[in-house]
C-alpha cells in the first residue's frame, strides 16, 4: 500500500512540476529523478504549496501542516535547493523551484563526502537528453523567453559610433553595480565530472552570483561568499580560455552569471542535440567575418561553443600573397553573438555588428517568469494560489484555455502588446 501512495503522490508532483515556467512532461527518466530527490512527504507538501512566492502562513493554512513543523521542512528543502526560501524585506517567502534554473543547479551545486552526486548527474542527464520530451516541452513551438542570455564580450564589437552597447550587455558593468557576490560549483561541469564526460580543464568553482540572489545563495551554502575582485578575476580568465559568458535573461538587477564551455553547459549541448536555438538567448549582436581578412585557419570554428561557423572551401582570393582555401562562413540563426569566435581571430577578420533579429530580453524577473509562462501555457498557475480550492482550479482551466489560444498569446507576445500586459499585472501584483 506505501508503494502505492508513494507512486500515486510522485505522478502528482510531477504534475505540479509541469504546470510550472519551466515545462517537466511526464516520463520514467522524469519518475525516477523526482522519486530519488524528493521524500513522499517532501512531494506531497509541494503539491499543495502555491507556485507563486507565499508566506509560511499561508503555506500551512493550504497544507494544514502546523507551523512549527511546515518551517522545519521548508528549511530541509531549501537546503536540498527543492524550495526557494526569499525574503521579501519583513519576512521569508517561498516558492516551488522550478527545474531550471533551480533545483537541477542547486542539487549539482552541492558537496558532501556523503552526497549521490553520481547517481543526480545520471539521473538529471537521463531526464534532459535520454530523449527529447523535456526539450520539445520548453522549446520546440518557437519559444523566445528562456531563462538565460549571451553576453558579448565587449572587445570583439565592431566600432562604430553608431553601435551602441547597454548596460546590462556589459559584464563588467553588471559586476560593477553589485556590491554582494558568491562563487559556487559549476553544476553543468560538476555533472559532466561525474558522468565522466568534461573535458576542459579548469576549477569547477566559476559559477558567479550577485546582489540577493548570492546572499541567498550563501545562506543555503549552496555558494561561499567572494568579492568584486574575484568577480573580475574570474572573467578575465573566461576570457583567456574563451568561454561564453552568459547571464539571466533579465535587464535590470541581473543576478547570475555564467562562464560556460559548449563541451559541459547543457544549454548548449541542447542546442548542438536538438537543433532548438531558443534554449539560449543571443545577444543582440551576432558574428560576421570579413573574407578579405579570413586566412582560413579555422581557430573561430573551434572555439564556437554550439558549431555556428563551418570553414568552407573558396577561391580567388589572396591574402598577404597566399590563397586560403577556405573561408569561416557563420549560420546567423545559431550565431550566440557571444564573441568567442572573435577572441581567437587573429586577423581580426571577425567582429560582432548589431543584429537584426527580433530577440526579448524582459525587464526585470517579474517580466521574464511571466512571459516564459505564457508560452509554456502555465501563467494561470501564478494567479491563483490555491491548488485545493476547486473554484480557483475552475478559474484556472478557463484562463488556461484562453491564454493557449494562438492568436491571444501571439498578440500578448507582440510587440505592441506585450508592455501593456506586463503593465497591467504588474499593477494588479502590486510588485
Amino acid at each position: 500500500m506505501g508503494h502505492i501512495i508513494a507512486k500515486d503522490i510522485y505522478r502528482e508532483l510531477g504534475e505540479k512540476l509541469d504546470g510550472s515556467m519551466v515545462r517537466m512532461p511526464w516520463n520514467n527518466a522524469l519518475k525516477d529523478m523526482i522519486s530519488f530527490l524528493y521524500t513522499p512527504a517532501e512531494a506531497e507538501l509541494i503539491v499543495t504549496m502555491p507556485y507563486r512566492p507565499a508566506t509560511l502562513a499561508r503555506i500551512a493554512q493550504l497544507s494544514g501542516i502546523e507551523e512549527k513543523k511546515l518551517r522545519y521542512m521548508l528549511d530541509g528543502l531549501c537546503t536540498k535547493g527543492l524550495v526557494c526560501d526569499i525574503w521579501n524585506g519583513e519576512q521569508y517567502e517561498y516558492m516551488v523551484s522550478p527545474f531550471i534554473v533551480g533545483f537541477f543547479e542547486f542539487t549539482m551545486m552541492r558537496t558532501g563526502a556523503d552526497l549521490p552526486q553520481k547517481k543526480w548527474a545520471e539521473l538529471f542527464q537521463a531526464y534532459m537528453f535520454g530523449n527529447k520530451d523535456f526539450l520539445h516541452a520548453n522549446f520546440a513551438d518557437g519559444q523566445e523567453i528562456s531563462v538565460m542570455r549571451a553576453l558579448p564580450y565587449e572587445e570583439t564589437i565592431i566600432a562604430d559610433p553608431h553601435v551602441e552597447v547597454l548596460d546590462y550587455e556589459r559584464a563588467a558593468a553588471i559586476i560593477d553595480e553589485k556590491s554582494s557576490f558568491a562563487v559556487s560549483l559549476c553544476s553543468c561541469r560538476h555533472e559532466k565530472h561525474h558522468l565522466g564526460e568534461r573535458q576542459c580543464d579548469v576549477p569547477l568553482d566559476t559559477c558567479t552570483t550577485m546582489g540577493d540572489g548570492a546572499e541567498v545563495m550563501i545562506k543555503n551554502k549552496f555558494a561561499r561568499r567572494s568579492s568584486k575582485e574575484e568577480m573580475f578575476d574570474i572573467l578575465a580568465r573566461s576570457k583567456d580560455l574563451g568561454f561564453t559568458l552568459t547571464a539571466d535573461n533579465i535587464k535590470q538587477d541581473v543576478g547570475f552569471m555564467c562562464h560556460c564551455c559548449g563541451c559541459c553547459c547543457n544549454l548548449m549541448n541542447g542546442i548542438k542535440k536538438s537543433g532548438y536555438t531558443n534554449i539560449l538567448v543571443s545577444s543582440t549582436f551576432v558574428a560576421t567575418c570579413s573574407a578579405d581578412d579570413c586566412i582560413g585557419c579555422g581557430l573561430c570554428a573551434k572555439a564556437c561553443p554550439v558549431d555556428a561557423i563551418t570553414m568552407q572551401e573558396r577561391f580567388g582570393a589572396v591574402i598577404n600573397g597566399k590563397r586560403p582555401k577556405k573561408v569561416a562562413v557563420i549560420d546567423t540563426d545559431i550565431c550566440l553573438g557571444c564573441g568567442v569566435c572573435a577572441l581567437k581571430c587573429k586577423p581580426k577578420a571577425l567582429v560582432l555588428e548589431k543584429s537584426t533579429k527580433r530577440v526579448i530580453h524582459p525587464e526585470d524577473t517579474f517580466e521574464r517568469v511571466i512571459l516564459q509562462s505564457l508560452e509554456r501555457d502555465t501563467l494561470q498557475n501564478l494567479l491563483f494560489d490555491n491548488p485545493n480550492s476547486k473554484a480557483e482550479n475552475f478559474m484556472r482551466a478557463v484562463l488556461g484555455g484562453f491564454l493557449k489560444l494562438p492568436a491571444v498569446k501571439k498578440g500578448i507576445m507582440s510587440d505592441k502588446l506585450r508592455s501593456r500586459f506586463l503593465h497591467a499585472l504588474r499593477t494588479c501584483s502590486g510588485s
